[in-house]
C-alpha cells in the first residue's frame, strides 16, 4: 500500500541560496524510487507516493540525497497527506475569513514541549497570536509574516534548539492538502 506524503524542504531558493531546481527535486525523489511526484512553487515543497510509511525516514533519505546532489545540507519534514488534513482542520483560527497571508503553520519535526512556549508573553503580541498544535505551530499575524513580531519571537533559538522547523502560509498549507488527498 502506498501513501501520499508531502516533503517541506527548509530554507531553499530564498535570495540566491542553496538552489534546488523544482524538476531536480523531483529527478531526485524519483530516484528515491517514489512515484506520483509533483512540486508546488518554487519554496521547497513536494508532493509524492511511498511504500515506506516511515516519516522520519524519508526526510533522512531525501536530506542525504539532496546532500550528494547539491552538495549543502536541507533540512527536511515529510508528512503524510492525512497529517496534512488533519493539521488544517484542527486550525485554530478562523482561516476561511482569513487571508493567506494572515494564517501559517509552522510544521516541526516532533512535537514541542508546552514549556518552551512558557516563558513568551503572548498578551505583548496582540493582535498576533499563536497557538501549539500536533507536531506544528499555527501563528495568526494580520499584517503578514514579514511584519510579525511574534514570528520573530518563536524562531527564537531557545524555542527552536534541536528542533527542525519549516513554515508555510495558509495558501500553501490548503493547497498541499488538496494536493495530498488520496
Amino acid at each position: 500500500m502506498t501513501t501520499k506524503y508531502a516533503a517541506l524542504l527548509r530554507g531553499i531558493n530564498v535570495s540566491g541560496h542553496k538552489r534546488v531546481p523544482m524538476p531536480e527535486l523531483r529527478t531526485v525523489l524519483g530516484e528515491l524510487g517514489h512515484t506520483d511526484i509533483a512540486t508546488h512553487l518554487q519554496s521547497g515543497n513536494a508532493v509524492f507516493r511511498s511504500e515506506d510509511q516511515d516519516e522520519s525516514a524519508l526526510a533522512a533519505a531525501l536530506e542525504r540525497a539532496l546532500h550528494e546532489r547539491f552538495g549543502f545540507s536541507v533540512d527536511c519534514i515529510v508528512r503524510s497527506g492525512s497529517y496534512l488534513a488533519a493539521v488544517a482542520d484542527a486550525c485554530p483560527f478562523p482561516a476561511a475569513e482569513l487571508e493567506g497571508k494572515q494564517l501559517h503553520v509552522t510544521y516541526l519535526d516532533r512535537a514541542m514541549d508546552a514549556d518552551r512556549l512558557a516563558g513568551l508573553d503572548a498578551p505583548a503580541y496582540l493582535p498576533e497570536a499563536f497557538e501549539r498544535g500536533d507536531r506544528c505551530v499555527y501563528l495568526y499575524a494580520p499584517d503578514g509574516l514579514g511584519r510579525s513580531k511574534l514570528a520573530v519571537a518563536l524562531a527564537r533559538p531557545q524555542l527552536t534548539k534541536g528542533l527542525t522547523a519549516t513554515t508555510r502560509n495558509w495558501n500553501t498549507v490548503a493547497k498541499l492538502v488538496e494536493m495530498t488527498r488520496v
